[in-house]
């Protein structure tokens, strides 16, 4: 499958959100978490937001912040029918790319502990760097020379 990124606008918002609460709401009610679509549309607008789009058509989004020690990857989500479909890792690596080319010192993400993403970023190489009741923080720390 052919995927391309273009950058989110406001207008995709809505696709944002609703895939992101579709995607996550199990997790927020296994753990007792309050979804908010406000608190959603706040973070949407003070992050850098891509879309993953194959055909003209968006299969998913997204959300990288920056600071000066490292690219963050705060959400990351596809429409179920393109999961396991080599999406996310594709996505992964257009971010680790961002990454390199920027001279981040790391890659870095939270995830739910019961969320099985999280197998698809040990495979593309984060690794877990600390823990909370319900979250993973995970990393990966650029080689030099970036590979």
């Amino acid at each position: 499958m052919v995927f391309e990124l273009r950058p989110a606008t406001s207008r995709d918002l809505g696709f944002a959100r609703d895939l992101t609460c579709h995607n996550m709401l199990r997790y927020y009610i296994q753990h007792d978490l309050l979804w908010l679509d406000e608190a959603f549309d706040v973070a949407w607008a003070g992050r850098e937001n891509w879309l993953i789009v194959q055909d003209d058509v968006a299969v998913g989004f997204f959300s990288l912040s920056r600071d000066a020690k490292a690219l963050y990857i705060r959400e990351l989500h596809l429409a179920e029918a393109f999961q396991g479909q080599g999406a996310g890792s594709w996505a992964i690596d257009q971010i680790w790319t961002m990454t390199c080319a920027e001279r981040r010192p790391a890659l870095r993400l939270t995830v739910f502990k019961n969320n099985p993403a999280q197998s698809l970023y040990q495979r593309k190489g984060l690794e877990v760097v600390g823990e909370d009741e319900y979250f993973l923080r995970m990393q990966r720390e650029v080689d030099v020379p970036c590979r």
